[in-house]
């Protein structure tokens, strides 16, 4: 339970980051707004012609009598809305980060060096176009993992009592873990520890990384909350990472108390790197 409690302390940590430097968060706001956009016109899309493509879909059902057509393709039709309103939630998290890349690096790196007790941060020494390969690659790969628990749990739904009261409740879970390891992959990936390994950790604390994950993702349930919320998950699973790697953080340094209360980044004196790679103080 106390891991539960951390988590949940990071995710905050990492929102009261972010409030506090108001220019590191509206950078890391633009990604987020692309892929809402992104999403929200493609779910329009969905429920506008959705009903088509699953007519086109069923030519075998054209003979069926009423009213058993127009259950068995409504049926379908919203069937086909919740998967994509699933994985929407499910992926919004790695699309968001593979447009934002430059963006959350560069937020992430500010993080560690804030709160690191030499003031340092770990350092990439891979190229831009490297970093958006393996990023876009391990991506898909938690996507796939992603879509093969949500397709299961789907499935699971239709068991009486078990499907309406445990499956949800493992969904979130489901949900908080990958929502985790998706955000928690910027400062990991900058520190050189791959797919594999970042799960493995994830996998020996799995109450922090719920405690984290878990109540982020019912966030994100809630519309155009997720865009406002990614800088600070950012933030926050990089504190998360911090201690998952046993990594001294400086004690205060995520904390509000005795910081500038303006929110304005050049109280702190850091510099900031933005992603066409200018160096500037904020």
């Amino acid at each position: 339970m106390r891991d539960l409690g951390a988590g949940f302390g990071h995710l905050l940590k990492g929102q009261r980051w972010v409030a506090r430097h108001g220019k590191s968060y509206g950078f890391g706001l633009v990604p987020g707004l692309i892929t809402l956009v992104l999403y929200v016109g493609v779910l329009v899309a969905l429920a506008l012609w959705g009903e088509d493509a699953v007519t086109w879909a069923t030519p075998f059902a054209d003979d069926w009598g009423s009213p058993w057509l127009g259950l068995f393709r409504g049926f379908l039709t919203a069937v086909l809305f919740a998967l994509a309103l699933l994985l929407a939630v499910l992926t919004f998290t790695a699309v968001t980060l593979l447009i934002g890349q430059p963006f959350y690096e560069s937020l992430s790196e500010r993080v560690d060096r804030d709160v690191s007790p030499d003031g340092t941060a770990p350092e990439s020494d891979l190229p831009l176009w490297r970093e958006l390969w393996i990023s876009g690659r391990d991506s898909l790969r938690i996507v796939l993992r992603a879509a093969v628990w949500g397709v299961l749990l789907f499935a699971a739904g239709f068991i009486p009592v078990v499907g309406q009261t445990v499956v949800p409740v493992l969904g979130f879970f489901v949900t908080g873990f990958f929502l985790t390891e998706e955000l928690a992959s910027v400062a990991l990936q900058r520190r050189g520890v791959e797919l594999r390994d970042r799960l493995a950790l994830l996998r020996s604390r799995k109450t922090l990384v719920w405690g984290f994950g878990t109540p982020l993702g019912v966030a994100f349930l809630v519309p155009f909350v997720a865009v406002f919320l990614m800088p600070g998950a950012v933030a926050g699973a990089t504190l998360l990472a911090r201690e998952l790697l046993g990594e001294e953080t400086r004690e205060g340094a995520a904390d509000p108390s005795g910081e500038d209360p303006s929110g304005d980044d050049s109280a702190s004196g850091d510099t900031f790197t933005d992603p066409a790679g200018r160096g500037g103080r904020l």
